[in-house]
């Protein structure tokens, strides 16, 4: 997808919004007809059964029909698609949407004509009972666009972004692998040496956040104050977002023209960054500690630099199992959690190499990418089982 940011005028953006409601309100009226779905009786109704069941909404609400047919249509395809993907196990059950929470809505069957440039800086897109609406030109737009999607974050900023399939990276074909650890304080170690560091908020800007929130906290619900100030929170982190995203880009795309192979962790983020709260009858333990944890691997992106690396290097990424890469020595292979001093700091218990810690876990990554792992003093390879420390010999009396 290619993102741009959309300028629409005042008038426009009530229309868009009008359309984003309408996208909501079919996506909710599917999600409630699923609801009530068991096993073992009567099937939900399907896409054809709901855009007949639409056709006749439409002819019974004028506020209904005054929206567009693509966009309620295409709400109740993005919905037959995320349950596939559920029933697939590849995403979470399709819920609720809040007004102001994941606005906006698809537009297919888009003509050539319907995506033009009107100056150096500016383009215009097509917009079913809108009209044609501006953004800005950033860069080229794909050719061969058929579908688009426009939607509007916290901050209250609208964009477009056009379909289109990338074009992936060439490979330098110098036949160098690289490893990458993902971490909180480091958010990209590279065997290279190198240490990556997504940008966050400026200190400035964290202490602005932090009197926000407090205000945020003070504020009557409903209050038009309460709505000021958590207009400027969604901006403040919108700004956040926008840095971590770059960074993501360029970082996956200086790694994928720099290297043939790239190997990285194969790491479940959804379920390291889950809740520690626990229940009622079982409380969780360190909660504040864990949320805190969360919010920097979240802040790190670790998910989204693999998903772009993919992207940008098709079958040049390796997944390796994670398993004592930090607690072995790139340079003996001994395994010892005391060897990891500190987050830093990695001294080994056996041979007394130093070196920082996330860099030697990359070196670890990189030489199980590239075959290149091989067995201490006999034992298994990197990633299988192993013993971690050195078991004591009972020498005979």
């Amino acid at each position: 997808m290619s993102r741009y940011r959309l300028r629409p005028s005042p008038a426009q953006e009530v229309a868009l919004a009008e359309h984003c409601g309408h996208a909501r309100f079919v996506w909710n009226l599917a999600v409630e007809q699923h609801a009530h779905w068991r096993p073992g009786i009567r099937s939900a109704p399907g896409f054809a059964e709901q855009c007949r069941q639409l056709t006749e909404a439409r002819a019974e609400f004028a506020w209904l029909r005054a929206g567009s047919i693509i966009v309620q249509q295409q709400a109740l395809k993005d919905f037959h698609q995320a349950m596939a993907n559920f029933f697939g196990k590849t995403h979470k059950r399709p819920t609720w949407r809040r007004r102001g929470h994941s606005e906006g809505f698809r537009i297919v069957a888009v003509k050539p004509g319907h995506v033009h440039r009107v100056s150096r800086n500016a383009g215009e897109v097509k917009v079913p009972k809108v009209g044609w609406v501006r953004f800005r030109w950033s860069r080229a737009v794909p050719d061969g666009v058929k579908s688009y999607r426009i939607t509007r974050d916290r901050a209250g900023r609208w964009h477009v972004a056009f379909a289109a399939v990338p074009e992936p990276l060439p490979a330098p074909g110098t036949g160098e692998v690289v490893g990458v650890d993902r971490g909180v304080t480091v958010s990209a170690a590279l065997s290279t040496g190198e240490l990556l560091h997504a940008p966050a908020l400026r200190q400035a800007e964290k202490g602005r956040l932090v009197r926000l929130q407090r205000k945020l906290a003070r504020a009557k619900r409903g209050s038009n104050r309460r709505a000021t100030v958590k207009a400027a929170i969604a901006r403040l982190k919108a700004r956040e977002a926008d840095r971590r995203k770059d960074w993501i880009e360029k970082t996956s795309t200086d790694l994928a023209r720099r290297f043939d192979v790239i190997a990285i962790e194969d790491l479940t983020i959804s379920a390291m960054t889950r809740s520690a709260r626990g229940t009622l009858q079982a409380p969780g333990k360190n909660v504040r500690q864990k949320a805190g944890l969360n919010r920097g691997i979240l802040a790190a992106g670790w998910g989204r630099l693999v998903t772009r690396l993919e992207h940008k290097a098709p079958g040049r990424v390796r997944k390796i199992n994670p398993r004592y890469t930090s607690q072995t020595c790139n340079a003996c292979k001994h395994i010892a959690r005391k060897s990891r001093e500190s987050q830093a700091l990695f001294r080994c218990v056996a041979c007394g190499r130093q070196a920082n810690a996330d860099v030697n876990a990359a070196k670890n990554i990189r030489d199980m990418a590239a075959g290149h792992a091989v067995a201490a003093r006999g034992g298994p390879p990197l990633g299988g089982p192993v013993n971690r420390e050195p078991q004591p010999v009972l020498l005979p009396a």
